[in-house]
């Protein structure tokens, strides 16, 4: 027997038998948490028809919750709080009437795909159902943990998204462009740079570099770090790029130029040289036309939109913050994780 544990065969055998195992138990739990959502829908659907046909008022639910824990004493999530968290969720979506506009299918995916946990946190923070399934969306498309759902929410990732100043309208092919301006924010938010207050683009950029990992979850899916000061000679000159990324879904380059001052109409110059150098010199045959954007310290959306409507490479512009700018007493007001999972358990 020692032996057989000692074949390469075997061990190679054994790690492809533990993958499927942990893959299968992924998808047990993903069923197991759409079967639970499932029950919480029908269950807030029969609370809420019964209340409207027998009158019945809110202290039914302190009745119901300790007939359902006597009865289940081994299931969680039949709380009082959690009971009434159940009905808000009905009434919260129900309100869009989703259920006689969409395909189950479409239901399944959108609200029975995310835990519980997350449900809770979107209901709490989001101010209207178009916002909070924006989130479940994200979340689905992203693989969110609660606490990056929580950290995107915060950072009011749905007012930010697709919000740059740009010509992509103009200047990419319409199933690009819609793709392009949907990847953009504005402002771009560097919650996790703390920088004195003279602070250079050459700092700047260099502990964007140092939290590469957040600074690339900030600019959203798809993006892979190519390179930083990146060298490129035209006619026997020398210049660099600040930061160089390729998108896996637009399949093009991105040239990301950083300016910590207010935008001016001649930053646009050389952001657009640097697209047509990147065009002509590392662009193939396969990849989408390059697009450039410019991050800023703060900018005039009407100058920006009058500097880009003559440019013929595909460029946006945006703002930026940094955690010392952000609200304190916004941030502190939300609750914390280990909050919202005691609420859930009380």
């Amino acid at each position: 027997m020692k032996n057989i544990l000692n074949i390469t065969d075997y061990k190679d055998w054994l790690q492809n038998l533990k993958g499927k195992i942990q893959q299968s138990q992924i998808k047990a739990a993903i069923q197991v948490n759409s079967e639970l959502l499932r029950l919480y829908w029908q269950i807030g659907k029969d609370i809420v028809e019964k209340q409207a046909q027998a009158k019945w008022g809110d202290g039914f639910l302190q009745t119901l919750s300790a007939d359902l824990c006597k009865e289940f004493p081994t299931m969680k999530g039949f709380s009082y709080r959690n009971l009434k968290s159940i009905r808000q969720w009905y009434l919260f979506y129900n309100q869009l009437d989703i259920i006689g506009k969409q395909l189950v299918s479409q239901l399944e995916v959108s609200l029975f795909s995310i835990p519980w946990g997350h449900h809770i946190m979107i209901m709490q923070r989001c101010k209207d159902t178009q916002e909070a399934l924006f989130y479940v969306h994200k979340t689905i498309e992203n693989h969110w943990s609660r606490s990056v759902l929580e950290h995107q929410i915060a950072l009011n990732l749905y007012e930010r998204q697709g919000k740059a100043i740009t010509n992509f309208q103009q200047q990419l092919p319409p199933a690009m462009s819609d793709l392009a301006q949907e990847l953009t924010k504005d402002p771009y938010v560097f919650d996790f740079l703390s920088l004195t207050e003279n602070y250079t683009e050459k700092e700047l950029q260099q502990h964007l570099e140092d939290n590469m990992t957040k600074f690339l979850l900030e600019l959203g899916k798809g993006f892979c770090f190519y390179g930083k000061q990146v060298h490129i000679n035209v006619g026997g000159d020398d210049f660099y790029i600040d930061l160089l990324f390729y998108n896996a879904h637009l399949h093009c380059y991105v040239v990301v130029e950083l300016k910590t001052t207010k935008f001016k109409p001649e930053h646009i110059g050389q952001l657009k040289f640097y697209v047509t150098a990147v065009n002509k010199q590392l662009r193939t045959e396969g990849d989408s036309p390059t697009i450039g954007l410019l991050i800023c310290k703060d900018k005039n959306n009407v100058v920006a939109e009058y500097t880009l409507e003559d440019i013929h490479n595909p460029i946006g512009v945006s703002s930026y913050k940094l955690f010392d700018e952000l609200s304190k007493g916004y941030q502190s007001s939300l609750p914390s994780i280990e909050e919202i999972e005691k609420r859930l358990l009380d």
